[in-house]
């Protein structure tokens, strides 16, 4: 489908339509993502502030055939927020679309616009003495509209659920310039197919998310947090499963940690405090959340006596005071940091069933092994069963002595999740880097399936074009 240029007559269309001047100059912030695999372009940028002007922007978009790439936070990792090929599209970033437009405390509700940061909504949460539970370590800049458009995961996955299941209802226009009110706060609503899950995850590919209604719990009464060292991933299997039940839903976050992982924090980050004088092969840290009147430190000495017990603990740390909390969680949240200043030969964002994780990881260590003197860390939610299993250059080296290699490491990664019955994007998204992976891995029917909904609600192919799908 031929589309054509942002150039300087849409512009001018475009200033005449809207006249308050939401259009701006790009600036290169826009055109990079974190990993630098793409370089993206633009003919256009603009920031509207309402939804009417979203409406706007995309009929005319779409009347002129012009591609459109949304722009929230810039943060996602495979490439759906830049549009580094074929004619100059129109980026619309919804940064200046970021109110709190509503908190119903009682009804554990939130209603927030695409453009709110991630960190914000939470705080608004928090005011209202609850919690929104999405928690990614770019929170601080990552936009709440990119976090539906991908169906984040993050941390709390095991205990809340995705993005999605955090999601009531959306407003959104679609391609053909037409506002959805769709900003339900109701839990139960059977009438229809679900528009707002098939937005939720598309990546801005059938239309832009404008605003949510958003799912809140209570702040739990007490918290605590432990990192024990286990001897396996098989262990640390054994210790999530006693932690699942003696606690049930208590256990909010459960991470498995590689010692590869703790020894990058070392070499890139050494002024962080790590928990052990030397970092251990496996540690799962564990996080908590109970009911008023309830001894998190308790529950988790017995957890870790248990473990102990039968064999899958080996030592462990239970933090006495917040400062203690935080100290653990910035370990974990600083090993993507040290893995960027490192530089990954390839990054996979990969699940596999539980049962699988040990031996997906051993059998992945052996493929990568073979290939070359790579580094291996691979962390990540096991209570999800969520890896992020990342390939670096040997101590010395940079990742573009071994640039010829990349997509015979991520081909291996992602041959052996789907043996094994895995995704091979499990919260990071398609993007534009996944999508000859979707078509190898993808099932055709899915896939047909796809391309028909794809068809319906964007004939012309305007929204961001190469994402999800192959343009």
């Amino acid at each position: 489908m031929t589309l054509n240029p942002a150039d300087s007559a849409f512009a001018d269309h475009l200033t005449q339509l809207l006249p308050d001047a939401v259009l701006r100059p790009v600036e290169p912030r826009y055109l990079e993502e974190p990993r630098n695999r793409y370089q993206g372009q633009a003919g256009l940028l603009a920031l509207p502030q309402t939804v009417e002007q979203v409406s706007v922007l995309l009929r005319a978009a779409n009347e002129a055939r012009v591609p459109i790439v949304p722009y929230g936070g810039g943060t996602g990792l495979v490439g759906g927020q830049v549009k580094p090929e074929g004619v100059a599209p129109l980026v619309i970033s919804m940064e200046r679309m970021n109110a709190i437009r509503a908190v119903y405390p009682q009804e554990n509700v939130l209603v927030v616009e695409a453009g709110a940061i991630l960190a914000d909504v939470q705080a608004a949460a928090e005011e209202e003495g609850r919690l929104f539970p999405l928690s990614l370590a770019s929170e601080g800049s990552a936009q709440i509209g990119g976090n539906l458009s991908t169906n984040a995961g993050g941390v709390n996955v095991l205990r809340y659920g995705n993005t999605r299941e955090l999601c009531l209802g959306l407003e959104a226009v679609l391609p053909s310039g037409e506002i959805w009110n769709g900003l339900s706060r109701l839990r139960k609503d059977n009438t229809g197919y679900d528009l707002r899950g098939l937005l939720i995850g598309a990546e801005g590919s059938l239309g832009m998310i404008t605003a949510a209604a958003l799912k809140l719990s209570p702040i739990p009464a007490e918290r605590g947090t432990a990192m024990f060292v286990v001897s396996s991933p098989q262990a640390a299997l054994d210790v999530l499963s006693l932690a699942r039940d003696q606690l049930g839903e208590a256990v909010s976050a459960f991470e498995l940690i590689h010692r590869q992982g703790l020894e990058f924090l070392t070499e890139t980050l050494p002024q962080l405090r790590q928990p052990f004088d030397q970092p251990p092969e496996w540690t799962v840290l564990v996080e908590l959340g109970l009911a008023r009147g309830l001894d998190p430190e308790m529950a988790l000495t017995d957890l870790f006596e248990a473990a102990m017990e039968q064999g899958s603990a080996l030592d462990g740390v239970i933090a006495q005071s917040e400062t203690q909390r935080q100290e653990l969680w910035t370990v974990r949240e600083q090993i993507p940091e040290a893995n960027r200043l490192i530089g990954s030969v390839s990054s996979h964002d990969v699940s596999v069933p539980l049962s699988a994780v040990p031996e997906f990881i051993v059998r992945g260590g052996e493929k990568v092994a073979a290939m070359s003197d790579f580094r291996i860390n691979c962390f990540g939610h096991l209570g999800d069963g969520n890896l992020h299993y990342n390939v670096f250059p040997a101590r010395g080296k940079s990742r573009e002595s071994y640039e010829a290699q990349r997509v015979e490491v991520a081909r291996a990664v992602h041959d052996l999740a789907h043996e094994m019955g895995g995704s091979i994007s499990a919260e990071h998204g398609v993007g534009r880097m996944k999508v000859a992976d979707v078509e190898r891995y993808g099932d055709p029917v899915k896939l047909a399936a796809m391309r028909a909904i794809k068809q319906a609600l964007d004939p012309n192919g305007i929204m961001n074009p190469g994402t999800v799908l192959r343009a």
